[in-house]
């Protein structure tokens, strides 16, 4: 195939940049670091770099744009989605935003080191935004360069995938590219700064307006530009909810906050960590967004966060992300009041958020356990017991349910016979004293009973777990040693996780290396237990 025909799949993509075409641009052209006023986004250019090379793509994402392979694999791909070349069409824009980090208003914050490209109107109709990430300095960048390394970026592109296999709602990833070019960062902000490989993602969703989006202009005062941007956001992303109205705002909110609790309950089946959800990370689609200092639960335990900079309060914990998703939309809601100038509907919507996750939760739990239903009644309890003993002694989450559903259904076999197939997930077998066995056993009596009393055949119940819980997740030490490997140039395990990644819930012979609990030396090692926002 010639460069020709390589090239055509690209010059093919239909921009429609509603974004720009509608809501107001900064008036200021120059790309300097400052306060924007009155507008929702600022025009500003990629930075071009010295000798990009393709890390990876995903064909699925690929494909969303209408991109062969063929496409992804050519020089042109590699120069446009690094930010060298811009296709016709593109407009590249930075957007202003502000949001509370950490719970604290932190004014205005934009996208600093993520620049949007545009928006592709695919053959189905559909918008995808893509923007990239590390493509160098916009207004917002604050007192960073706009840039990424090579480790957060290869955490990025995974993740996005990782999570969009795991039927978790998220933006996604096209690409994943270095510069050729050094990056100075310090991993853990402790005086010992380094240069790394530079790198940027092309990142792809409908849209990536946040919490955050809204925040601003109410925090200003902007009451005009806030109307503006939601009437926006309403005829483009929920065209189904009719013509903006007051009427209309409300559904609109509710939607959020039901889009919203629905994402968090995948995070808690999955046991993901997000690690900052400040209100700008937080999605008006209800799409997972801003993949930093994540991370998977290894051993349960509701108390972790990911987060080095949340190390002490531990605001971003895994036990505690539904309270913040809460929270975050409460902010919301302050955001849009003045359009509506009444609390009781507001808080009505709210409430919603709290109903669609309890009952999301409940369905999810359920599905966890390979039962047909949950039964406030009896499960609970049962379920309050079991998470009592996976948080007693060092228990993979993980790996714990998925060898769940090899249980032996017999009452009658001892306790250690129960507990023969989930012997993988426990990290220190001296902690397996005689009586928490005992009370593992009793547990798991109880669960067999229950699973008896409501008729579902053995079969049926295996079926439903390992469809709920996944048998390979992106532990942290793997996304490590994926990035050990590609700073020395060899992208063979990127490339290899993404393909695992792409079936988190089947088997996979001879892939098995990529479902063990972590390694005792990965325990503290940097990048493959907590992380910093740099990371």
């Amino acid at each position: 195939m010639n460069s020709q025909t390589k090239i055509s799949g690209l010059n093919k993509l239909i921009f429609d940049n509603r974004f720009i075409r509608e809501l107001p641009a900064d008036p200021q052209t120059v790309n300097s670091r400052r306060q924007v006023f009155g507008a929702c986004y600022s025009r500003v250019m990629p930075t071009k770099v010295a000798n990009p090379q393709m890390v990876a793509y995903s064909r699925e994402v690929a494909e969303l744009l209408d991109l062969s392979a063929e496409d992804c694999e050519s020089d042109y791909f590699t120069q446009v989605f690094v930010g060298n070349r811009l296709l016709s069409g593109m407009d590249p824009y930075a957007t202003c935003y502000g949001g509370h980090q950490f719970g604290n208003w932190a004014g205005q914050l934009g996208d600093g080191r993520a620049i949007n490209l545009g928006e592709v109107l695919n053959r189905l109709g559909e918008h995808w935004t893509l923007q990239l990430k590390g493509a160098g300095e916009t207004p917002y960048s604050r007192t960073a360069d706009g840039l990424a390394v090579l480790r957060s970026s290869v955490r990025e592109f995974l993740c996005s995938e990782a999570m969009y296999h795991l039927g978790v709602p998220t933006t996604r990833a096209l690409s994943l590219i270095l510069t050729g070019e050094e990056v100075i960062r310090d991993m853990f902000y402790n005086g010992n700064p380094r240069p790394e490989p530079g790198a940027v993602v092309c990142r792809v969703a409908p849209s990536f307006t946040r919490f955050g989006n809204f925040q601003i202009f109410t925090a200003r005062g902007e009451l005009e530009l806030l109307k503006k941007l939601l009437d926006y956001t309403i005829r483009t992303d929920f065209p189904h909810l009719g013509e903006p109205s007051l009427d209309v705002y409300l559904k609109w909110f509710e939607e959020v906050c039901r889009r919203t609790a629905e994402m968090i309950v995948h995070w808690q089946r999955v046991g993901f960590v997000h690690g900052v959800m400040n209100t700008d990370n937080m999605s008006i689609l209800g799409l997972t967004i801003d993949y930093g200092p994540y991370g998977w639960l290894e051993n349960y335990d509701p108390n972790w966060t990911p987060n080095t900079t949340d190390a002490a309060e531990r605001r971003y914990r895994f036990g505690h992300q539904p309270q913040i998703a809460f929270w975050n939309l409460g902010q919301l809601a302050n955001a849009i009041y003045p359009l509506i100038e009444q609390v009781e509907p507001l808080q009505q919507a709210i409430d919603a958020y709290k109903e669609t996750f309890e009952r999301g939760w409940q369905i999810m739990v359920a599905g966890k356990l390979g039962l047909s239903a949950y039964d406030p009644s009896i499960d609970n309890e049962l379920n309050t017991e079991l998470l009592i003993l996976l948080q007693s002694v060092e228990t993979d989450m993980t790996i714990f349910y998925r060898k769940l559903a090899k249980l032996v259904m017999d009452v009658e076999l001892s306790n250690e016979a129960l507990m023969t197939p989930l012997m993988d997930a426990y990290y220190v077998t001296e902690q397996l004293t005689d009586d928490y066995k005992a009370r593992l056993g009793n547990w798991l009596r109880l669960y067999i009973k229950r699973v008896q009393n409501s008729g579902i055949t053995d079969a049926e119940r295996q079926k439903s777990m390992n469809a709920s819980n996944p048998k390979y997740v992106l532990r942290n030490y793997m996304a490590q040693l994926a990035i050990d490997k590609a700073e020395q140039g060899d992208f063979s395990m990127v490339n290899e996780l993404l393909e695992v990644l792409r079936h988190p819930y089947d088997e996979q012979p001879g892939k098995e290396e990529f479902a063990l609990k972590r390694p005792d030396w990965a325990r503290q090692r940097p990048g493959c237990s907590m992380l910093s926002c740099s990371s």
